[in-house]
Order: C-alpha cells, then sequence, then structure tokens
C-alpha cells in the first residue's frame, strides 16, 4: 500500500508539469512533420518504412528529454525542499519513495508517448497505403522501453543527490555523455572508446567488441541498435545499417533488448542504494 501511496501523491503532482506535456508535444509536431515531409517526398523503400525510422531518429533525441525532465526532480527536488521529510514520517518506507516515483513517472512518460503514437499511426494509415502496423507497433514498444530506460536512470540521478542543481547536472550531463555523442559522429563515444581500448590500452579489439561495449555502456546506442528487430531487412539496407547475418551474437538486436531492459533496472537500484543511506533530516 505504501508505494501506492506515493504513486498517487506524485501522479497528481507530475500531472502539473507543463514542461513536460511541452516537450512530449514538441515530439508528437515533430513527428507529424516528418511523416508529412516523407509523404510530399519522393520516398525510399517504402514511403511508410521511412517514416518510422525517421520516428526513431527523432526519438532518440527527444525521448530522453521527456523522461529526464519528467523524472529528475523527482526526490532531489522534495530532498532539497524538506518536504521528503514530512513523507517520510508517515508509514512509508524510502524504497517505497523510489519504486513509487519510479512507476508514476514512468506512467506519465508511457501515456504521453501513447498519445504521439496514436497520432502518428493515424497518419501513416492515411498517408501510406503500405503501412505496415506490426512493424510501428514493435518500434513504439521499443521506443517505450528506451524512454522507461531514461526515467530509470533519472529517478537513479535524483535518488543519488540532495539539490536539484545536482539532480539538473546529472541529467544534462549523462544525456550529453550518452545521447549526443551517439547522435553526432563528429563526438562519437563509439570513437572514443575505440581510441582507448585499441590505441591507448593496446586491446586489438575488433569492430563488434567495440559495437557491443557502445550498446552496453549507452541506452540510445542499445535502443539503435534493437530497432533492427522489428525493422524490416530493405530499410535497415536503404540506411547504411549492417546485415543482421555479418554481426556477431553479442551485436544481435535481441542482446540489445536484454541490455535495455537491464537499463530499466540498474540505475534504479543504485539510486534505492544511495538514497537508504543518505543523512535525511
Amino acid at each position: 500500500m505504501s508505494v501506492r501511496t506515493v504513486v498517487a501523491k506524485d501522479f497528481l503532482d507530475v500531472r502539473r508539469a507543463k514542461t513536460v506535456w511541452f516537450v512530449g508535444g514538441l515530439y508528437t509536431s515533430l513527428i507529424a512533420l516528418l511523416f508529412a515531409q516523407v509523404r510530399l517526398g519522393t520516398g525510399g523503400p517504402s514511403d511508410a518504412r521511412m517514416a518510422v525510422w525517421n520516428m526513431v531518429v527523432v526519438g532518440a533525441a527527444f525521448i530522453p528529454a521527456i523522461a529526464l525532465v519528467a523524472a529528475y526532480l523527482a526526490i532531489a527536488g522534495e530532498r532539497e525542499s524538506g518536504s521528503i521529510v514530512s513523507l517520510l514520517s508517515t508509514p512509508v518506507s524510502r524504497r517505497d519513495v523510489v519504486l513509487g516515483k519510479y512507476v508514476s513517472r514512468a506512467v506519465v512518460v508511457a501515456a504521453s508517448l501513447a498519445v504521439a503514437f496514436t497520432i502518428a499511426a493515424g497518419l501513416a494509415a492515411v498517408w501510406f497505403p503500405a503501412f505496415d502496423p506490426a512493424v510501428f507497433a514493435g518500434t513504439a514498444a521499443l521506443t517505450t522501453l528506451y524512454a522507461l530506460a531514461y526515467v530509470s536512470v533519472a529517478i537513479g540521478v535524483s535518488a543519488s543527490t540532495a539539490t536539484r542543481a545536482r539532480a539538473m547536472a546529472g541529467a544534462i550531463g549523462f544525456y550529453f555523455a550518452t545521447n549526443l555523442v551517439t547522435l553526432f559522429d563528429d563526438v562519437s563515444g563509439l570513437a572514443a572508446l575505440e581510441y582507448v581500448a585499441n590505441e591507448l590500452l593496446g586491446l586489438g579489439l575488433g569492430a563488434d567488441a567495440i559495437q557491443f561495449l557502445g550498446i552496453l555502456s549507452n541506452p540510445t546506442r542499445a535502443y539503435l541498435a534493437s530497432t533492427m528487430l522489428v525493422l524490416p531487412a530493405e530499410l535497415t539496407e536503404a540506411i547504411g545499417l549492417p546485415a543482421r547475418e555479418s554481426l556477431s551474437w553479442y551485436v544481435q538486436p535481441e542482446i540489445a533488448v536484454v541490455i535495455l531492459f537491464g537499463w530499466l533496472v540498474a540505475p534504479v537500484a543504485i539510486g534505492w542504494y544511495r538514497f537508504e543511506r543518505a543523512d535525511i533530516t
């Protein structure tokens, strides 16, 4: 019951956060604009499938922002204001706080994405005769898993910090370290891993091993790798992704999905551990 109490209270609070809905609305608008661009353009191997790939790319950039904004102050904000003391004075444990905050923020983020996906599916069904509901549903499911992994990161950061400023710094730092360095080749985190492993340490790791390290350490890269599980081979070939048959078993999309589930659990567990040992007075 204690977790339910935290969920119910926090859900009402986060629903009022206009920033969360603004970022979610911006993501929905961008998806609609990109679908319109594909609809009006010449298209690729399949207009509908290229539109789904655009949804993946935009999601890789915006989904973390939605999740982090929704959750990075969930616990740190209450610690700084002192309201966490009164909450913990009730029959609510610190574990209940962390789990309850995660569940409530995850529900809000998932709901905002569900709205975006519903609108996108409607547009795709009307605009693209070759619309494949299975491909779209699979992509939406993986994108939601990706979002919940970032909610877990945000809750972990929030539970590990005592002030808003530190929580914000942690969330922004994680976003830059795992998102921008993935989406922009000029500052590629994967290239940095390869340089350290092979040039500095002389390990002589191959391309697949470097790719695995990137997937393991970066939820955005794990998400992008996992989409090969649902995207058709025609599309992945057209956008320059390697054929699944050429990849080692440990960089297959199924492994990337398992790693995403790991990101769903590990940050919350670390945050819970640190929150249990924090001095809150």
